[in-house]
């Protein structure tokens, strides 16, 4: 009896391992796929999909909602792995805007790649309209809390963090990146050079009734002091200042991000 216990949870463990494996490859497979564009395979180096999207403990099977899709830099490598086992919704302005009918042509635009993704509307701090409560695994965002913050103070932060929570199924993970502003320096009440503080972001969501899982320094740059001309904006991709001083900042690089784990109790 005994080596029938042990032979059931050695196929177990050997089951478990190859599941795991697959669902590593398939990520794998999606950040490398020849449907994304070298400018945007470019910035990996920079934006670590592979390891964010691992520390968030992302699986294939999961329901993930990604707020604030934007250029769909991310949707690009969920929606192909989450396609076949899992569902990606994305939370995006409503149709009759101009971002959400944007979201939404681009979508249509590659049905082989984006056919499966399902758009919801999400238009912090007034409308969200991301699914019934309890239904999803997973909610990541990438680099938006300053914008919610810009556009509505801290309602509009505390707000979506409470959405995110409805919706989410207990144990459920929110996953934040989001430009970081060193702790010794002020963050003015908009955000307005892009940066934030990471204890600010953790209070937010500590409100909101999620639990701090785990931090990562995956995205973290030293070289970034975050005290730029035209804030995170000088740093590259956007360079908003042009040609001045550009080999100083393109030597710099992105801008130094936290890497926030919580998780629904």
């Amino acid at each position: 009896m005994k080596r029938l216990i042990l032979a059931a949870m050695l196929a177990t463990g050997l089951a478990g391992a190859a599941s795991t494996a697959l669902a590593d490859d398939a990520l794998k497979s999606a950040i490398a796929g020849e449907h994304r564009s070298a400018a945007n395979k470019a910035r990996d180096t920079y934006r670590h999909p592979y390891e964010t999207l691992t520390f968030f403990g992302i699986k294939p099977t999961m329901t993930v909602i990604e707020l604030a899709p934007g250029g769909g830099w991310y949707t690009e490598i969920l929606a192909p792995y989450l396609a076949d086992k899992g569902k990606l919704i994305g939370g995006a302005p409503s149709a009759e805007s101009r971002g959400g009918k944007a979201f939404r042509e681009r979508l249509a635009g590659t049905p082989a790649l984006y056919g499966k993704v399902t758009p919801a509307v999400f238009e912090p701090p007034s409308r969200f309209e991301l699914g019934a409560p309890n239904s999803a695994d997973m909610v990541v965002t990438f680099r938006n809390l300053h914008n919610w913050l810009g556009n509505g103070g801290d309602a509009a932060i505390l707000t979506t963090f409470k959405e995110v929570h409805k919706v989410l199924k207990p144990g459920g993970v929110l996953g934040v990146v989001e430009h970081r502003l060193p702790a010794k320096m002020k963050q003015d009440e908009k955000a307005s050079s892009g940066y934030m503080h990471e204890a600010y972001v953790i209070r937010l969501a500590e409100q909101a009734g999620f639990k701090l899982a785990a931090k990562s320094e995956i995205n973290a740059n030293p070289k970034d002091t975050a005290d730029h001309e035209k804030g995170v904006w000088t740093l590259p991709p956007v360079l908003a200042n042009k040609d001045k001083d550009r080999e100083k900042y393109l030597a710099i690089g992105e801008s130094d991000r936290m890497t926030l784990k919580f998780v629904k109790q």
